[in-house]
């Protein structure tokens, strides 16, 4: 078991106004913690810096918590006019930069020449941070399950179109976009249940917010039509969804996906439930996820179902899925 890193992990120098920190091989959810403590020390205690580079050369793992204290890290710079650059980032980090965007947000560079930084580009690696993200039979399994979902999708569309126009005149589908594996964003695609202007008023209803932490819900939501309710009573505005998984957006089986602003307001540790992808299902849709007040609950049921994962799991969970989507207590997500 990896031990609770110290400050000495993170070595800093000074060099005039500006502070080199130096990450070590692996960042993941214990370094992270203590790196982003580091910075937060460096940016308390120096009046005149004006400069922090972190310095990845050695770094040949990061996982989505280094990857939320490294954003963290920018962000409380920022918000002091403190410049923060990526030096020698390897292939490896390079590759989760990459993958999220961020290699256009930070600025990178490297004292190795042109040539070599495009060599190593090519090599970039993603993190093995959970061994469900590799399963190929856990993929076979979604790619299986998402063409019998679409199939279904298919024969209802009609019937579930031409209600939602009577009702609510407007688009069929509704796209959001949530933050997948590593928190890459994309565009999560439901049956519309709410009326059109729905996101526009989500703001003048955050006071009512019954929800502890970093999610929104509401019992009896004013933007929910009434063909609406009975989508999401029967979970059928989720069937969309079977598009996501199919192109590996998604999985039939994880964890819930958030929202760019959730996301935003994640500690380091909150990180982790990105390690894995999201699902149409999981811990916290068998577990009453219209009960669930807590942002607390969230995590522990997220982590619970990592700890937990295996083939036959994922399957367990299926079927209790299944069995719960006509239960009167069952809603949306």
């Amino acid at each position: 078991m990896t031990s609770q890193p110290t400050e000495a992990d993170f070595p800093v120098t000074f060099l005039n106004e500006t502070a080199i920190v130096q990450i070590p091989a692996r960042l993941s959810v214990l370094e992270a913690v203590s790196f982003k403590q580091t910075c937060q020390k460096l940016l308390q205690a120096n009046s005149v810096l004006k400069q922090i580079i972190i310095a990845f050369d050695n770094t040949i793992f990061m996982d989505s918590s280094g990857l939320g204290a490294l954003v963290s890290n920018l962000k409380n710079a920022q918000e002091q006019g403190i410049e923060m650059i990526l030096r020698n980032v390897t292939p490896q980090v390079f590759a989760v930069l990459n993958l999220t965007g961020l290699d256009q947000v930070f600025s990178i560079e490297y004292s190795e020449s042109v040539e070599s930084l495009a060599s190593r580009q090519l090599e970039e690696v993603l993190p093995n941070t959970h061994p469900s993200v590799k399963s190929w039979m856990k993929r076979l399994i979604d790619i299986i399950g998402a063409i019998v979902g679409l199939a279904i999708t298919a024969v209802l569309y009609i019937p579930i179109a031409i209600a939602i126009q009577i009702d609510n005149p407007g688009p069929i589908f509704f796209a959001q976009t949530r933050c997948g594996w590593m928190g890459k964003e994309f565009k999560i695609w439901k049956f519309r249940s709410m009326c059109v202007d729905a996101e526009a008023k989500k703001a003048e209803l955050e006071k009512q917010n019954q929800v502890q932490g970093a999610f929104f819900k509401i019992d009896n939501d004013p933007r929910v039509t009434r063909v609406g309710r009975f989508l999401r009573k029967t979970s059928f505005d989720e069937l969309p969804q079977f598009w996501n998984v199919l192109i590996g957006e998604m999985s039939l089986v994880g964890t819930r996906p958030p929202t760019p602003s959730e996301v935003s307001c994640y500690e380091v540790p909150e990180w982790q439930r990105l390690d894995v992808r999201p699902g149409m299902t999981g811990e916290w849709q068998v577990n009453g996820r219209s009960s669930i007040r807590s942002f607390e609950d969230v995590i522990r049921l997220d982590l619970q179902y990592q700890k937990n994962w295996s083939l036959l799991y994922d399957l367990t969970l299926i079927f209790k899925t299944v069995t719960i989507l006509f239960n009167k207590n069952s809603g949306a997500v």
